[in-house]
């Protein structure tokens, strides 16, 4: 069996998937953690669906424009958050399509994603469809560990996990 060997010139990244959820908030809070114990750096995912029914194409791009909005109002919200917790400054990743396979592609893409960190759902509605898809089917697939963080957790339980 072959060992891996980290590269010494490629940093751990922890990519995170980020929506406005509470169990995104804890998933961002514990890899900003354990970015600045590891010395490595986050990244911020956010994908742009695409929307429902047919648009006239002036809507569409109304909608388009408006979602890219809303898209840089949380990353960059998002990134005060890991500044404040960890003192870093976090790659910010805009993608437009359908999430699981925009993600997919991006860590195919990039070497340095290490770690997959994503939060689970604490209520009655369960993971969520991503996290269910990516650590149960397609988990033995995936070139990178996921790391679930439980929604219920509180900020200092996840600052002691990480």
């Amino acid at each position: 069996m072959s060992e891996i060997t980290p590269r010494p010139d490629v940093m751990r990244k922890f990519l995170v998937v980020v929506d406005d959820t509470p169990e995104c908030r804890l998933a961002l809070r514990y890899a900003a953690r354990r970015a600045l114990k590891t010395k490595g750096i986050v990244a911020l995912l956010y994908v742009i669906e695409p929307s429902d029914g047919p648009q006239w194409l002036g809507i569409q791009n109304i909608m388009r424009d408006e979602a890219f909005d809303e898209a840089e109002s949380i990353l960059h919200d998002l990134a005060e958050d890991v500044q404040r917790i960890a003192s870093l400054t976090p790659e910010l990743i805009i993608r437009e399509g359908i999430r699981r396979e925009q993600l997919l592609k991006l860590i195919e893409e990039d070497p340095s994603i290490r770690i997959l960190v994503l939060g689970a759902g604490a209520g009655g509605e369960g993971p969520g469809p991503l996290v269910s898809a990516l650590a149960g089917q397609m988990s033995g697939s995936l070139r990178v560990p996921i790391t679930l963080v439980p929604g219920q957790l509180t900020p200092d339980e996840v600052d002691d996990l990480a």
